[in-house]
């Protein structure tokens, strides 16, 4: 009664101060609404959160619901896993829900996996859930081509025949391995690159077809799998196909390059002759202008020999049948008729 003289004095404040406390009280009752029973729940599992940390959850933007059912998972299956640690890992970008059930089922199968090497692996972008399924359930793979995108494997045995083989691989994950182990891919081109060539190692094509499991056996002696995620439990060749003659395709294609390059050789040869035969030609006509030349200058001597007097007629008659018996003699051994001295 004693403040109803200050609130009749100060109808305005007492309004305001009414307002506030209905909406403080109005908040208050949505925050314990909405997060009362999730609080229950997780005190009831027995898990280690107050109700400001399940509030600061949602203020962060964190799926509460999300991280506190996840630990009561965690912690019915008799694994401690604090609500911090899954909320900072939610917030860095892992999956909360493939890290919690890896662990859960690495735990009832007896696979060493604690909780920051299950995050190391999920925040490197490998599934950690399925590495645990593989390494507790054998996985097998298909080995294929992965450039050229076949399902079969290409191999060529030493007699040239083309092989197609189809092969799966058995694996089972090592979870130890996980972290800076290679991964499924590099067992496939592994075990791809072994089988191509032991198949090349082969004789004949007959051998392989006779004896698949050889080639199995040849592939698993090498030790694929080391500095790998995967161990390698088994190779199967499922299927073996008989191709192409490789052989017999690059000698006629070696045969036709050889056929081509000796056509080459003889036409080069062929122009080589002509050339050199105009090029003899050439020389011959030039040789005998030479000679015509020459000629022409003998006559000019004898011309000057008689005007200077030192040729008489007879000296020049005498010339003038040697010349003709010379060129009698000639024509003779042209034609192929022995002379009086030869017979």
């Amino acid at each position: 009664m004693q403040y109803l003289p200050i609130l009749a004095a100060c109808p305005g404040a007492s309004i305001i101060t009414f307002v506030i406390l209905f909406l403080f009280i109005l908040a208050a009752a949505f925050i314990i609404f909405k997060f009362g029973w999730l609080y229950i729940k997780a005190v009831a599992s027995d898990v280690p959160v107050s109700f400001l940390q399940i509030v600061g959850m949602a203020l962060r933007h964190v799926n509460a619901r999300t991280i506190i059912e996840h630990c009561i998972m965690a912690k019915k299956a008799g694994i401690d896993i604090a609500p911090k640690s899954l909320e900072a890992h939610h917030l860095t970008g892992g999956n909360v829900n493939n890290v919690v059930r890896a662990i859960i089922a690495a735990c009832k199968a007896n696979i060493e996996l604690g909780f920051d090497n299950a995050c190391i692996i999920d925040l490197s972008g490998r599934d950690v859930f399925d590495a645990v399924k593989t390494s507790i359930n054998p996985k097998v793979i298909d080995c294929s081509d992965i450039i050229k995108g076949n399902a079969m494997l290409d191999a060529i045995t030493k007699d040239g025949i083309k092989l197609r083989v189809k092969a799966r691989v058995t694996v089972r994950t090592r979870i130890d391995k996980l972290m800076g182990g290679a991964t499924e891919e590099t067992i496939i081109a592994r075990v791809g690159e072994g089988i191509i060539t032991t198949i090349g190692s082969f004789e004949t094509y007959k051998k392989a077809l006779e004896n698949p499991d050889s080639i199995s056996k040849l592939v698993m002696d090498k030790g694929l799998d080391i500095d790998t995620a995967c161990k390698i439990l088994s190779i199967n060749i499922v299927n073996i196909e008989v191709s192409d003659n490789i052989g017999a395709k690059l000698q006629a294609e070696q045969a036709e390059a050889d056929k081509r390059i000796a056509q080459a050789e003889t036409e080069r040869r062929q122009c080589v002759a002509i050339v050199r035969g105009q090029e003899m030609k050439a020389l011959a006509e030039e040789n005998m202008a030479k000679v015509l030349a020459a000629e022409a200058d003998v006559r000019k001597a004898i011309a000057q020999a008689f005007r200077e007097g030192n040729l008489g007629v007879m000296d020049y008659y005498n010339l003038k049948n040697v010349q003709t018996d010379a060129d009698m003699k000639s024509t003779i051994l042209k034609s192929g008729i022995p002379t009086p001295t030869e017979k």
